[in-house]
């Protein structure tokens, strides 16, 4: 996929990210999030942030699969992933999807969050 829009890592709070663009094509297939974190094989991030905007509309359908093929992706390679926007639509309707929300912002290899100040707070949290 040559149209990702990886913008230049940046740190935070000790954490190199990479923030990929908000214009490109819609994601959904594993190939898709290989293709992300091989693009970052050669580099020194260790998440991507990932706006929710760039996803399929059936990555929020967990009964699609789409969620759990391109996340399982991310977790075999061992790159972080964070999906920012607001995601509030899909977690009204299914609470399936609230709850992998709250479970995988617990986490530290998947977070949800509704915006880049948000990502912020939560990786300084997770170096105090």
């Amino acid at each position: 996929m040559s149209d990702l829009q990886l913008w230049p890592i940046e740190v935070i709070n000790g954490v190199p990210v990479r923030f990929v663009g908000l214009d490109g094509p819609r994601l959904s297939t594993e190939a898709d999030a290989r293709d992300l974190i091989l693009a970052e094989s050669q580099s020194t991030a260790e998440m991507i942030v990932l706006p929710a905007s760039r996803l399929v509309d059936e990555f929020f359908h967990l009964s699609s699969g789409v969620a759990g093929a391109f996340v399982q992706r991310f977790a075999n390679l061992r790159m972080r992933l964070a999906i920012v926007g607001d995601v509030s639509k899909w977690e009204a309707e299914s609470q399936a999807f609230g709850d992998f929300v709250r479970k995988s912002n617990r986490r530290r290899d998947l977070w949800f969050v509704p915006d880049a100040s948000a990502l912020e707070e939560k990786l300084n949290a997770e170096n105090r």
